[in-house]
């Protein structure tokens, strides 16, 4: 993926101020889920009510994509989960605009709004009752013999794969330029902090603000038991070296493999000059959703505020 010349006109949406007439929004989601064209067609309707030009978007997951995804667009609903975001986020490559997610997948971090709270959330970005929280997207490339092969953009992590014939692989990390440890691992993942919820919350990771300005690395099953996660400054530049890869060893970016390594392949890692903006209503903060995706609560789930066991 190269940068595509120019940057989007800005949203015309702005905290704290009611919205213009006229908005251009974005409705995308996978066409497969049956209830998401459904749900499509009810929120154009919603919009154009109350003047505003709506346009759905949706293509299967194998597909996503083709054309713009927000061209022009002053908002982006996703209609699905987390991958449907990821996916969007990918689609509008460094064309982003600010997006609400409307969680009809599973687990939802990113998609926070239930769809019986889409109207309620749509009235108040529209009232300007909102907050336009940026979060940090990250440019992987791999070089081979001196010449990139891959750029991509993504927004949750960066893995290196060990792969079939599953012996653990040695992983150089470089620091500007500078050696600063060697993973002997299954492999290991760079996360941004919306990915820490993600693969790198599965492997043993720390959970991340994901409105800071960092990076993640947590090895998967090191052989050396000090190689712990490390957090670091999204301002420094990373790059990742495999010696001697698997057969099978791979790069992968938002879960989808982006090549396969061989000898000496150099894989970058820094942040990205495009940022991926979430809308949040006042219904939809960050420790609300940390609290009812992961069940957070002492234990008390289903006690019905009792303090104690029967």
């Amino acid at each position: 993926m190269t940068p595509a010349p120019g940057a989007p006109p800005p949203s015309r949406l702005r905290p704290g101020h009611p919205a213009p007439a006229g908005l251009a929004v974005a409705i995308v989601g996978p066409a497969e889920q049956p209830d998401v064209a459904a749900e499509a067609r009810r929120l154009e309707r919603l919009l154009a009510d109350r003047g505003h030009t709506a346009t759905a978007r949706l293509s299967t997951r194998d597909a996503w994509g083709g054309g713009p995804a927000a061209a022009n667009a002053d908002l982006v609903v996703v209609l699905g989960g987390d991958g449907s975001i990821l996916r969007t986020a990918r689609w509008m490559g460094y064309e982003q605009a600010p997006v609400l997610g409307v969680n009809l997948g599973t687990l939802g971090f990113l998609a926070a709004c239930a769809p019986a709270e889409a109207d309620a959330a749509l009235a108040a970005i529209l009232s300007g009752r909102f907050r336009s929280v940026d979060h940090l997207m990250f440019e992987c490339t791999v070089s081979r013999g001196g010449e990139v092969i891959q750029r991509e953009l993504g927004l949750n992590e960066t893995s290196i794969l060990a792969g079939p014939p599953f012996s653990m692989i040695d992983i150089a990390l470089h620091v500007d330029g500078e050696l600063a440890t060697t993973y002997r691992a299954d492999g290991l993942i760079v996360s941004t902090p919306v990915g820490s919820t993600a693969y790198n919350l599965s492997a043993g990771g720390p959970i991340v603000r994901k409105d800071l300005d960092a990076f993640v690395f947590t090895p998967l099953n090191p052989h050396t038991l000090t190689n712990r996660t490390v957090v670091d400054s999204a301002g420094r530049g990373y790059e990742l070296v495999v010696a001697r890869p698997n057969a099978g060893s791979a790069c992968v970016v938002d879960g989808r493999v982006v090549t396969g390594l061989v000898a000496g392949d150099r894989v970058s890692i820094r942040r990205a000059v495009p940022r991926f903006t979430l809308v949040e209503t006042e219904h939809h903060g960050y420790y609300r959703t940390l609290r009812e995706k992961l069940e957070w609560g002492g234990g008390l789930r289903g006690a019905g505020g009792r303090t104690g066991a029967a």
